[in-house]
This record gives C-alpha cells, structure tokens and sequence, in this order.
C-alpha cells in the first residue's frame, strides 16, 4: 500500500517577468488501488501539478508538500522521484535522437529496479508488454520519440509504466492527440497495468472520452490553480453535460 500525499501545494513559474504562481493550494491524497481523474479547463494548472511532482525545474514550491509513503518528494531529484516509484506520462514526450527504445527501457529499468535485467528475459518482458500494446516489434529499434506518430508517442509511455511498475502513475493528458482505436489501445494497455500492480493513479484529461475505458474512483474540478471541487464518477458526467463554467465562475468568486 503507498501513498501520495499532496497537502496545501503553491507553486510559482519561473517567467522573463518573475515568478509567476499556477499552484494556490492543492491537497489531494492518491492511494494505491485508487484513480483520481483531474479534470479542468485549459490554463487551470492541472499539468504543472504533474510537473511539479515529478521535479520539473521551471517550477518552484512556494508553499505546501509532497510525501510518497512519508518521504519528502520535493527534497528528491528527479530520478530519485522516479526511483522512490513515481511516473509522469507527458503529454508531449520528448524526442532522444540516437538512443534506441530498446535501450532507453532497460536502460531505465536498470536504474528502477538497482541491477540491470538479464537480456534474455528482458526481451521476452518487452516483447510481451509491446504486444499487449499490438506495437511492431521493429520499434524497440527506433529511436525515442523520433518521427513517432501521436499514437506511437502514447503507447510507449504506456509501455514505459508497464515495465517500470511504479507505485503512482500520473498521465497528463494522454488522450490528447489520439484517435478512437489508439485511445481504446493505449487505455486498455493502462488497465492491465494497473490491474496488475495495483497502482495509485492521477488522471489528468479535459475530456470525458477517456474515463469510458479507465474508470475513475474520484473526479476532482482543477480551476485557478486549486480543487473546486470533488466527487465520484457522476462529477464527470456533470462537466461532460454541462462543461466547466459553473466551476470557473465559482472558482473566481472565492478568489
């Protein structure tokens, strides 16, 4: 059982003017087994929230904190987060030129895990999860990210977090950009991750479309750089019929 807990959370981006605060007090708790989906209009901070737990250096905390199973998050490194068992799937992966997917996952489980994984069983394991994702096994030889499709750039996020198995997984916007069988695809590859480890999961999306094939435990209103409001799965269809307004304007009023 782990736990992250987030607990009046404030932070600031750097800007050519001077700090600029996104983050005005976050507190949300995400236990293993749970999915919490974060869902808000464009602007209202939900992916620097996910930069901000995975250590991105544009952002400063000003105030509040991060724990994983009691350890101060924010005093981690950013491959010392991801060690303690923290994953961020970005919405916008970046490319490596010259290094091979093969090598960038066992490469990166090495570091996870503390010993290198012996090859012949780690081929067999990457094998084994790309083909649960119905990905070519030519890719592993491409390289990270490069010339990769919208779909393609998902999907090896999602293999990224089967093989990884971390305790909290956090996916910014992963449906954006992706079509209706690359959305089932990618979804369905999450679930059998998350069925098997058991992991705790922070959903970061605008839409309803993804929370038909992962389901949500709790659905948190994300506006003006805070939760306005939580609730069970029928929050989501409140925003899917009515959209974020009512939030936006009740946000701005206890501003």
């Amino acid at each position: 059982m782990s736990t992250l807990q987030i607990t009046d959370l404030h932070a600031s981006v750097l800007t050519d003017e001077g700090p600029r605060e996104i983050l005005r007090g976050v507190t949300l708790t995400v236990d293993s087994g749970s999915t919490h989906a974060v869902m808000g209009p464009n602007g209202s901070g939900k992916s620097t929230l996910a930069y901000v737990i995975a250590g991105h250096p544009k952002y400063v905390v000003t105030q509040g904190s991060i724990t994983l199973d009691g350890a101060d998050v924010l005093a981690m490194s950013v491959d010392e987060r991801a060690r303690a068992g923290l994953f961020l799937a970005m919405q916008y992966p970046v490319e490596v030129p010259g290094v091979s997917v093969s090598n960038f996952l066992r490469t990166s489980a090495t570091a996870v895990r503390g010993e290198a994984p012996k090859l012949r069983t780690w081929m067999k394991e990457m094998k084994d999860a790309m083909a649960g994702l119905q990905m070519d096994p030519k890719f592993a030889e491409r390289n990270v990210n490069e010339g990769f499709s919208g779909g393609e750039k998902k999907r090896h996020e999602i293999l990224q977090l089967s093989l990884m198995k971390p305790k909290i997984a956090i996916l910014d916007e992963t449906d954006s950009g992706l079509d209706v069988d690359a959305l089932r695809v990618v979804s369905e590859g999450f679930n059998a991750f998350r069925d098997e480890t058991g992991a705790g999961t922070l959903l970061i999306t605008h839409y309803t479309r993804i929370l038909q094939y992962i389901k949500p435990d709790h659905v948190h209103v994300f506006v003006d750089g805070r939760i306005v409001e939580s609730g069970g799965p029928e929050l989501a269809a409140v925003l899917e019929s009515e959209g974020y307004e009512r939030f936006v304007s009740a946000g701005s009023a206890a501003s």
